[in-house]
């Protein structure tokens, strides 16, 4: 049977309290490339094929489950109301294990960084026969960490925890890297049969690997890079995993055909889609919902969040687009202009020092330096309507809710209350008035005094 078409459940274990993040927010709520841990993980089970998911949290943690069906909405939640060791958290979605999996995934809601084929390839074990795989990596420095110990050729023999392993176990650089699945037939019997019998009194989940060669079934290692597993119970290990996260996400961007001019000063969201031929110069940070088509360029300085940028559109140098901000084809938005919540259509320019909230602009309009689309009345939004092809001029003032027609020219200096027609010329602002000869009198009255 193909992994493909095995059932499959996964158990994702986020019961641990997190004391060392030194925050009121749960551990797996912290997030990576703007997206939590926990979202992370369901994501790369699901991508592997996990049909079902059961959450293991801790009590009193709603919020913990309102971000799981948020991010799975078939996720079902088990509380594990003792901190008893991880085959008992495990243990605590037994409900969930006895309805009968080919496959089940155990994973950790810390361990932000897994993927999906990671994830594939232990269900690939099970396929090939073995009853539990797990998963290990070889570490720079293994102090701390469970050791695989292996036959030699290949079979896994035990996982020996660092504070019960003896001095040629704590040689071993394959270490374990706490995730695993196991054959849903036998699952259940393995965990039942762990006994608390290490020095922290806990059940181990790493014993179902004992447990399965003393009963003659077979066991396998899959091996990850290091940096894929790591896991997170600091700010600092956060810190960590931001900035493999951060790498991989610019890989990906440059591998799809996307230059960034200095890589390491770009930072990306995990749901960041760029297309082709794009340009990212230094210094720009996408947050979440972002979509950029093919042929833009994005100036230095610039943040972007829940927009998305059409073909052939350049956005900054020190440009922002708030979430709603749609750049139309071929469109410009300069430096220091913020676009929110907004269409800007293909071909208009707003290069410099403009606000635009809250409007729609039509296609080849001009938007001059210090033009405000005044949206907020301290009470509601309203919406400003630019027709195709008008003229803003600098530092107008366009108070919504209110429309510019197509082809009018709206005078520098203007505070636009009402509509404007079509074709149309609109300017307001006081007439100006001349006093020849007063500034040399006013110069000579003050250097009397």
């Amino acid at each position: 049977m193909q992994a493909s078409a095995r059932r499959c459940l996964a158990i994702v274990l986020a019961a641990g309290e997190g004391t060392r993040m030194r925050s009121a927010r749960p551990k797996v709520l912290h997030e990576i490339a703007g997206r939590s841990m926990l979202a992370h993980v369901l994501a790369a089970v699901g991508g592997a094929g996990a049909e079902d998911l059961a959450l293991v949290i801790g009590p009193d943690r709603p919020d913990v489950a309102e971000a799981a069906r948020k991010a799975a909405p078939n996720a079902e939640i088990f509380v594990q109301t003792q901190r008893l060791g991880t085959a008992h958290a495990v243990l605590a979605a037994r409900a969930a294990i006895e309805r009968g999996y080919d496959d089940i995934l155990i994973a950790f809601a810390d361990t932000p960084l897994i993927e999906a084929d990671t994830f594939r390839a232990l269900r690939g074990a099970l396929d090939e026969g073995a009853t539990v795989a797990v998963l290990g990596f070889e570490a720079a420095s293994p102090d701390g960490y469970g050791r695989l110990v292996t036959d030699g050729q290949g079979g896994l023999l035990a996982i020996r925890e660092h504070k019960d392993a003896n001095d040629a176990e704590r040689a071993i650089t394959l270490c374990n890297a706490g995730l695993m699945a196991v054959a849903g037939a036998h699952a259940l019997a393995l965990l039942d049969a762990v006994q608390a019998s290490n020095a922290q009194k806990e059940y181990y989940l790493t014993d179902i690997v004992a447990g399965a060669r003393a009963g003659g079934l077979a066991t396998a290692v899959r091996v990850a890079p290091e940096a894929e597993v790591q896991g997170v119970n600091d700010r600092l290990q956060l810190a960590a995993c931001e900035a493999t996260a951060q790498t991989r996400l610019r890989d990906r961007a440059m591998r799809g055909g996307a230059t960034l001019i200095a890589p390491q000063t770009v930072w990306f969201n995990a749901d960041t889609e760029i297309g082709r031929d794009v340009t990212i110069e230094p210094n720009v940070f996408f947050g979440p919902r972002v979509k950029i088509a093919d042929n833009v360029t994005i100036r230095a300085n610039s943040h972007l969040e829940g927009a998305k940028v059409a073909e052939g559109a350049i956005i900054g140098p020190y440009a922002r687009l708030r979430p709603g901000a749609e750049i139309g084809r071929d469109a410009h938005i300069g430096n220091f202009v913020e676009v929110k919540a907004s269409t800007i259509g293909a071909g208009a320019k707003a290069n410099h020092l403009a606000y635009i909230g809250d409007a729609s602009v039509g296609a080849k309009v001009n938007i001059g330096a210090g033009v405000i689309t005044c949206n907020y009345d301290g009470f509601a939004k309203h919406r400003t309507e630019i027709g195709e092809g008008a003229f803003v001029g600098t530092n107008s003032s366009l108070v919504a809710p209110v429309r510019i027609g197509a082809g009018a020219y709206i005078g520098s200096g203007s505070v636009v209350t009402k509509n404007v027609a079509d074709e149309a010329l609109a300017v307001e602002r006081s007439q100006q008035v001349e006093k020849p000869g007063w500034a040399a009198r006013f110069r000579a009255a003050k250097s009397r005094k």
